[in-house]
């Protein structure tokens, strides 16, 4: 063989897919993985997949200089530290030029810290994140890479063709901007997605505990909502989830499924970047909370005894409900809450962007997502034609047509919710959409008090409304000679 076209490096099935995925796309690939029959086992299936061209390699010097310069290795290890054992290993055997891509969930400041360390050997680097899971990394994931320009260029054409392809807006990839902005990026991407998956899971909730649907009704609900404007790969799945037996037993998998959450991190990341750049985000929050409460599953068992006798049920059991006029205002309290959802998000970033200096494009992110990712759905071109109608939009909210959507659907969303309510479900995700919505679009809240009352205890002092400056009032003493006076 001659020289490859580029490494990969870290054989889990994200690296092996991806791997398979850039062979087959007709770039001729070296691969490594510390335990070596990762390495075999990748090869093999190349064999198996089509004859890929995937070159296999147990040790890292000869896997670095199988590839032609400048070298160009992706690898795709564990956050954090074995991401800096991995850089150490291949870095002995690169030379100036070469480039280093991490396709892993990374925090954005370790790989602003590692395109520093290794620009000091000549080396480029880029924190590129990756969505679409398995499935993804195989046939075409959303991918987002930020960090060295120049090596964005050196591997442009590759990207170009391994991204999932979306007709009419192409492929599913763009060079970010600079420093950690690709890992910040796939990060909120991952934020989104929690809000999302939490709203779903609310729907759900609702249709099955107060509209008492079947699971052949709910994917029938779900495949239906997936023709409109929910088409996504997230309502697709939840769908095809209803529609699966249970092999072990009776009944539906779903049921089976233990009601607790896992998770990785980066939606707590999204929640704790919003707090540091003051940014509201509160679905996210709500979608991270519930994931914490899914956790005490013991504890949940013991408080359902302790308030059983709360009469939530009676309430559930005696009041008719129209299935169909059900169905239909969740479709809309869905839809409305996903736009505060994505709307928070890309505010996130925004706030990132304007305090890195990054310059990030939401509209040419929003067509990025379109495809490949966990995200996709139809509603992403929605945003990006916001974007392109006014780039400087402060919020997705009042967008005219997102604002028209919004006020179309609230009084579904409203019901919803009182229902839920009403019925001792909760709908955290869905009530703090709301909230945000309603905050958002209040042109007076009560934060005069809130302010007022840092005043009183701390002479944090506050602004006036009909005058310029800064003041602080004397509320104790002032209310101490009014009691008094009222005394006597």
């Amino acid at each position: 063989m001659g020289l490859t076209r580029i490494g990969l490096a870290g054989l889990a099935v994200m690296g092996q897919n991806l791997a398979l995925n850039i062979a087959e796309k007709g770039f001729p690939i070296s691969v490594y993985n510390r335990t070596t029959s990762k390495v075999d086992e990748t090869v093999e299936r190349a064999k198996v997949e089509g004859n890929l061209p995937v070159y296999g390699f147990h040790d890292p010097a000869s896997f670095v200089h199988s590839i032609q310069k400048p070298r160009v290795i992706i690898i795709l290890v564990k956050a954090g530290a074995p991401v800096d054992q991995t850089i150490a290993t291949l870095s002995a055997h690169m030379e100036e030029g070469d480039c280093i891509i991490d396709g892993g969930n990374e925090w954005y400041e370790n790989t602003e810290r590692r395109e520093k360390a290794v620009a000091e050997l000549g080396l480029l680097y880029l924190g590129m994140g990756v969505s679409g899971g398995e499935d993804g990394a195989r046939n075409g994931p959303s991918l987002m890479p930020g960090g060295s320009y120049e090596a964005y260029k050196n591997i442009e054409d590759i990207l170009l063709k391994v991204a999932a392809q979306v007709p009419d807006s192409g492929p599913c990839v763009t060079y970010v901007g600079k420093g950690g902005s690709g890992n910040f990026v796939k990060m909120v991407h991952n934020g989104i997605e929690y809000g999302d998956m939490q709203l779903i899971a609310e729907a759900y909730d609702v249709l099955k505990s107060v509209g008492k649907l079947s699971n052949d009704e709910l994917q029938e609900v779900f495949s239906e909502w997936n023709k409109g404007e929910l088409l996504s790969f997230l309502i697709e799945i939840t769908s095809d989830i209803f529609g699966i037996k249970d092999d072990k037993g009776e009944g539906y998998l779903v049921d089976k499924v233990l009601d607790k959450t896992g998770m990785k991190g980066t939606g707590k990341w999204t929640v704790q970047q919003a707090a540091e750049l003051s940014v509201a985000a509160p679905t996210i929050a709500a979608s991270l909370d519930s994931r914490f409460l899914s956790g005490l599953k013991e504890e949940r068992v013991e408080a359902a005894k302790v308030f059983k006798s709360g009469g939530f049920g009676d309430i559930l059991s005696s009041q008719p409900v129209d299935k169909a006029k059900l169905i239909e205002d969740v479709r809309q309290a869905l839809y409305a809450s996903k736009i505060c959802s994505y709307a928070q998000g890309m505010n996130l970033i925004r706030a990132k962007s304007m305090e890195k200096g990054w310059d990030l494009k939401l509209g040419e992110l929003a067509r990025i997502w379109k495809g490949g990712c966990i995200i996709r759905a139809i509603f992403l071109d929605r945003i990006k034609k916001a974007y392109d109608r006014n780039p400087e939009l402060p919020s997705l909210l009042v967008d005219p047509e997102f604002a028209k959507e919004i006020l179309d659907r609230q009084s579904a969303w409203r019901r919803v919710i009182c229902l839920a309510i009403n019925a001792g479900i909760s709908t955290p995700g869905m009530s703090a959409s709301l909230a945000y919505f309603d905050t958002y679009r209040r042109e007076r809240v009560p934060a005069n008090l809130v302010q007022a009352q840092r005043d009183y205890f701390g002479a944090h002092t506050y602004e006036r409304i009909d005058m310029p400056g800064s003041f602080h009032t004397e509320w104790f003493k002032i209310a101490k000679q009014s009691k008094i006076r009222g005394h006597l």
